[in-house]
């Protein structure tokens, strides 16, 4: 799939060539069965200033749906969850000395770990940018009754 196409909701974007989780988190594929994880532009833009990231540890093993990293801002501590089962292999170190990367480029360099994947199942159910926005976005800001 071609680098082209972004799905908006809410003024924020969502592009088409990521994979994105219920915990608004995307994922992308970089090679050699590693993947890159992020927080989304509704999820960043929910927190507001990130100040701090509390990063995972490179060698640890996270399980989908588990704590890899806080983020604290100026109004709260978010829990990052991972999005699959697997090492953590790498972490954005830039977000050590500009933890506002993740605000001003969430889906660039505010990326936050990359993860080498032990089910590639859970990667195919991760959803697309219009299932995202559509089963998750959509559904949490319906007013409750």
């Amino acid at each position: 799939m071609g680098r082209c196409g972004v799905v908006s909701y809410g003024g924020f974007a969502f592009p088409r060539w990521l994979r994105y989780s219920a915990w608004h988190v995307w994922v992308v594929e970089v090679g050699g069965g590693r993947v890159r994880v992020g927080v989304t532009d509704w999820a960043q833009g929910r927190l507001r200033a990130v100040v701090f990231v509390e990063p995972p540890r490179v060698g640890e093993r996270v399980e989908r749906g588990g704590v890899l990293a806080l983020l604290e801002s100026v109004k709260a501590v978010a829990e990052v969850r991972s999005p699959l089962t697997g090492t953590v292999v790498a972490y954005n170190a830039e977000l050590d000395d500009d933890p506002g990367l993740i605000n001003r480029d969430p889906y660039g360099r505010g990326w936050i770990a990359e993860i080498q994947p032990e089910r590639g199942e859970e990667l195919e159910e991760l959803m697309t940018a219009e299932e995202y926005v559509e089963r998750v976005l959509k559904r949490e800001e319906k007013p409750k009754d």
